[in-house]
């Protein structure tokens, strides 16, 4: 086995790009990351390549496995085809380990996350929980039956609403402070101004529940995060505002959206299957604890 660390976003794309592209849409945050570095049009925050750990394990034909960690972010790992190679991964947690490189908690389709978990905690002894059970989602034609609501880009005039919204997603999904300060609003500024990829869904001309296209691939787009304040929920809303997201993603030439669930959570996992999302893999966020 033979551990290979790279500096160079470009050539990691080059070696990497073909074999995460085997998986595209379960791919979509470490494939989206490399696309983000590769292209190197937006440097803003942790999309600076500079930062990044980026690394490969291969045998004597091909790369086996494939990790990648845009800090603060998880470490974000994928076995090539989805064959779990023991070996490779303890390959990788030697190298890292040489290399003293940490982090926070890693982000993997489920066996392979929880393989490698194992695997490191045997070696370091780091105590460790589960974050986050995620189902990953599929979508090549929004089933006719739903009714998709109107939308809209986000403006500058939601700014009186969108941040708040924005990491109210967050609190709910990770329970990260709910706070607003000046430069979270910016970070909403930005999306609205320059990544225009955030949409929001009125009734009456009351905003109800917003969703966005988070990431562009070659042939995927992912949608996300998706967000409706408790007081508009159960309502439909949801349904409608992600039917009518996801239908912009098929226009703009698409074949498919992608969409991760929180397991815990049946309600947005009844609702995404009625649209006509199809579960592709189970994902897992695991989180070191202590030292």
């Amino acid at each position: 086995m033979k551990f290979t660390r790279y500096t160079d976003v470009k050539e990691f794309y080059r070696d990497t790009y073909d074999i995460l592209m085997r998986h595209e849409a379960q791919n979509v945050v470490p494939l989206g990351n490399v696309i983000i570095g590769y292209k190197g049009e937006d440097k803003t925050g942790w999309r600076d390549p500079v930062n990044w750990f980026m690394a490969t394990v291969s045998d004597e034909s091909e790369i086996i496995l494939t990790a990648v960690m845009t800090p603060p972010h998880h470490l974000t790992f994928y076995a090539t085809d989805n064959v779990n190679n023991e070996a490779a991964l303890e390959c990788l947690i030697d190298g890292m380990e040489a290399a003293g490189v940490t982090f926070p908690s890693v982000m993997a389709e489920k066996s392979l996350a929880e393989l490698f978990v194992e695997k490191y905690a045997a070696k370091t002894g780091v105590k460790y929980k589960i974050e986050k059970n995620q189902r990953i989602y599929e979508l090549t034609k929004v089933c006719p039956d739903v009714q998709p609501g109107t939308v809209r880009l986000a403006r500058e005039s939601d700014m009186a609403f969108l941040p708040y919204w924005g990491e109210a997603f967050y609190y709910d999904c990770f329970g990260t402070p709910l706070v607003v300060t000046g430069e979270t609003a910016e970070a909403y500024r930005y999306i609205i101004t320059n990544r225009k990829n955030r949409y929001i869904m009125e009734v009456d001309d009351t905003p109800v529940t917003m969703a966005g296209i988070s990431r562009e691939l070659e042939t995927v787009c992912v949608i996300g995060p998706v967000y409706t304040p408790p007081h508009f929920r159960r309502k439909g809303y949801a349904a409608a505002c992600v039917a009518a997201v996801s239908q912009i993603g098929l226009d703009k030439g698409f074949k498919k959206c992608v969409l991760y669930t929180d397991l815990a959570n049946p309600i947005s996992n009844s609702i995404y299957m009625k649209i006509g999302y199809v579960p592709i893999c189970d994902s897992i966020v695991i989180r070191f604890t202590g030292d």
